[in-house]
């Protein structure tokens, strides 16, 4: 709804997508197709139906998209066929105006769903104000159901997101940066289709137990990815690893209660020098008691 805008049209009953290879067929997605589609499917958390907005979008429209996107909820929790094995998450819109987000919220918390998601952000808002609308829905929502967000992939986001009170995040990042060439790491990207890893030998990352560090060096996936599509699935392979990885660390660090020193060894891992790191992010973490600069 939101990358093929252009080819859709959203109204009360859904929205109706334009075939982006002719211009004559559509389909339409209404929240219970979603759900009936969802429900054959079969995964363990699905996702309502709701009408999405840039977060860069102003004015009536978002107003209008956070109410549709609560009566549209509704109509997914009717049409919900397998509520005692599917759990239907409910979506947290209003863009970048608090006071909608603070409705938003409230309302759906009144449908009483097995968890929330914070939508309609990483949507080229300033991180400044993203925290801030993450933070404002993290200390609303109810403490004993997860919380998603929605389109979050960088390594200083999931952190800072964490922190704040989030549980769980999806993200094109990893996959889409991989068919670039760019690995991930706790040190940074590193671009393996530059020349400079042709014949650097050492795995993406020490001690990293995916397929990609155990069985291929970096001048290896190098020559792939400048040649091969294979090269980008290999790194694909580590970025999805490193993310899971870095999850199941956060997670640990909170059970062992050592967590606000492993954000800051994390920022020192990933930014190296104090100064380059982001003024949001100290500003988001400082909100929770980390002080990164201590």
């Amino acid at each position: 709804m939101v990358s093929l805008l252009k080819l859709a049209k959203i109204t009360e009953q859904g929205v109706e997508f334009q075939s982006p290879h002719d211009n004559e067929s559509t389909m339409l997605l209404t929240p219970e197709h979603s759900m009936s589609l969802q429900n054959s499917i079969g995964a363990d958390i699905i996702m309502q139906l709701d009408d999405v907005v840039s977060s860069l979008t102003t004015g009536k429209r978002v107003e209008e998209a956070m109410y549709r996107s609560i009566r549209w909820l509704d109509r997914c929790i009717n049409a919900h066929q397998k509520s005692d094995s599917q759990n239907l998450f409910a979506i947290i819109q209003g863009g970048l105006d608090i006071n909608l987000r603070k409705k938003c919220v409230e309302e759906m918390i009144l449908r009483d769903t097995p968890g929330y998601a914070i939508g309609g952000l990483s949507g080229g808002e300033e991180k400044d104000i993203f925290w801030r609308v993450v933070t404002l829905c993290t200390d609303l929502l109810p403490k004993n159901k997860p919380i998603y967000c929605m389109g979050i992939g960088y390594t200083e986001d999931l952190v800072v997101c964490s922190a704040l009170g989030v549980d769980m995040y999806d993200c094109v990042f990893p996959t889409r940066t991989a068919r670039f060439g760019n690995a991930l790491t706790p040190k940074g990207s590193l671009n393996l289709k530059s020349v400079k890893f042709s014949k650097d030998f050492q795995p993406i990352e020490k001690d990293c137990d995916c397929v990609a560090c155990k069985s291929y060096t970096r001048s290896y996936i190098h020559l792939q990815a400048t040649k091969e599509t294979v090269g980008c699935h290999l790194i694909t392979l580590h970025n999805v690893a490193y993310q899971l990885r870095l999850m199941r660390n956060i997670r640990q660090a909170i059970i062992e209660d050592r967590f606000p020193l492993f954000v800051k060894q994390t920022f020192k891992d990933l930014f190296g020098n104090e100064e380059k790191y982001p003024v949001w992010a100290i500003n988001a973490l400082k909100s929770v008691n980390i002080d990164l600069l201590s």
